[in-house]
């Protein structure tokens, strides 16, 4: 059920509708209900998988809180639970093919069979998020719920379920224990924020894939300028499509007085890597850095354990998008770069680099490695690098690229990176703004939105 679809809107008001016609201690259960059948809309028999992690993450977070002496045994138990069933769905093709290419090098046979295997919708997402649930209880950072109905709601909840943020236990959780409670402020705010997540899923994001679908999907047959321009307009449209789901899903917990965490923070006014990193995919990223490299050791080490630990955290970071080496060295082209960046930053240079040149050079990269992220070939990102070198100005785009769709995308790009920093804090202070403003950008949508009800593109990690 997308939340650009007229299913979901249906779905969402009748849902809300109901939340706040029944009494105020029963809302929870009610919202766990539909976001069970949410979830089951996608396909029904995969709710059985969360049920079973929600069912051995909280009687294991009990037994880590009361045990003294096996509370690291409870708290493996719960991680390879998780771990083992996200490694089964989403890696045991991919761990199969490359254990048959290295015995195909000793003219063996691998004799495990392939498997047909159907990816869950946002198994990475919710997998992390119930991970985080026990460690925090391990930690003794988060106490062990003791209502496995509010547990279960933690990693159903629906907003957020297939494309995150992910969660901590400590920000979500204790929301769900209070009564939600209707709030006309809550509800502007939270419509205000969906109508941003829909203009940049269905005007921007959608409309920029018109354009880098048919480029990447035919590479053989493209050229220099067709590749650069759809290279650039993927930066967008990946970001227009993953930062529009967030709004989507911040607006709707607003409007039922839940607060979820920021995801990004305009990525790509970054002047470094580092930096970019720490605006883009936040929850992910702040995952990686407190429960693996941190306990890693971080970078209070030897520099060579210290850059072992950024390959292993961003290899990692590539796999968890997808079960493809493509990935892997999407992840380790960005950690790369944060330690050649880490190294130069200790070069006293006798000049001082031009904040344009930092933003231009790290957005560049960020387009570079894009690539390797958008197509599933490796082949066939050589062949994508090699038009790039060859790039000709003289080069005609394709007929697909209608010159007045192309100065409008270009024009929607120049709008987003001009408002976007400013128009949440600014509108959502002026009240008297809200309405009319939210109103303009749906009617916007309506008119210029692109209404093929294309999948979100995180919706397959």
């Amino acid at each position: 059920m997308l939340f650009n679809s007229l299913q979901f809107i249906l779905f969402f008001l009748a849902f809300f509708f109901i939340l706040f016609s029944i009494p105020a201690n029963t809302r929870k259960y009610w919202l766990l209900i539909a976001s069970c059948y949410f979830y089951m809309v996608f396909k029904p028999v995969y709710l059985l998988i969360l049920l079973a992690v929600i069912l051995i993450d909280f009687f294991a977070g009990k037994k880590i809180e009361h045990s003294k002496k096996n509370k690291l045994i409870w708290l493996i138990l719960s991680l390879v639970s998780n771990i083992g069933i996200l490694v089964f769905y989403k890696y045991y093709n991919f761990l199969n093919e490359n254990i048959s290419i290295l015995l195909n090098l000793f003219d063996t046979q691998n004799p495990i069979p392939a498997l047909e295997i159907i990816l869950p919708i946002g198994l990475s997402f919710h997998t992390f998020q119930a991970m985080s649930y026990t460690i925090e209880v391990y930690r003794g950072k988060q106490p062990a719920e003791r209502n496995i109905f509010t547990y279960a709601l933690y990693v159903l909840y629906f907003p957020q379920l297939v494309a995150g943020p992910i969660e901590r236990p400590q920000n979500l959780i204790h929301q769900f224990k209070t009564r939600i409670a209707f709030n006309y402020d809550n509800i502007t705010k939270g419509l205000f924020r969906i109508s941003l997540g829909l203009f940049k899923k269905v005007v921007i994001a959608d409309r920029l894939a018109m354009f880098t679908d048919p480029v990447f999907n035919d590479l053989s047959s493209s050229n220099g300028i067709s590749v650069l321009v759809a290279t650039i307009f993927f930066a967008f449209e990946i970001y227009c499509d993953f930062s529009g789901y967030t709004d989507i899903a911040i607006g709707l917990s607003n409007m039922m007085g839940i607060s979820l965490i920021e995801n990004f923070k305009n990525p790509y006014t970054s002047k470094s890597i580092n930096e970019f990193w720490s605006r883009w995919h936040i929850s992910l990223s702040t995952w990686f850095r407190d429960y693996l490299y941190i306990p890693l050791g971080g970078n209070r080490t030897s520099y060579a354990r210290w850059m072992l630990n950024i390959f292993i955290v961003f290899a990692l970071s590539g796999l968890w998008h997808g079960a493809s080496w493509n990935f892997i060295i999407w992840g380790l082209l960005h950690g790369s770069m944060i330690i050649i960046e880490k190294l130069l930053a200790k070069i006293n240079f006798k000049f001082k680099i031009p904040t344009v040149i930092k933003l231009l050079f790290t957005f560049s990269f960020a387009c570079f490695a894009w690539l390797f992220f958008r197509i599933k070939e490796l082949d066939d990102v050589f062949i994508a690098f090699n038009h790039l070198l060859n790039f000709d100005f003289s080069e005609s785009l394709p007929k697909v690229f209608n010159n007045i769709e192309l100065i409008f995308a270009f024009l929607l790009i120049i709008i987003l990176l001009i408002t976007e920093k400013y128009i949440k804090r600014y509108f959502i202070r002026r009240k008297s703004m809200l309405i009319l403003t939210t109103f303009s950008i749906f009617l916007l949508c309506y008119l210029f939105g692109e209404f093929y009800f294309k999948q979100f593109i995180y919706f397959q990690f």
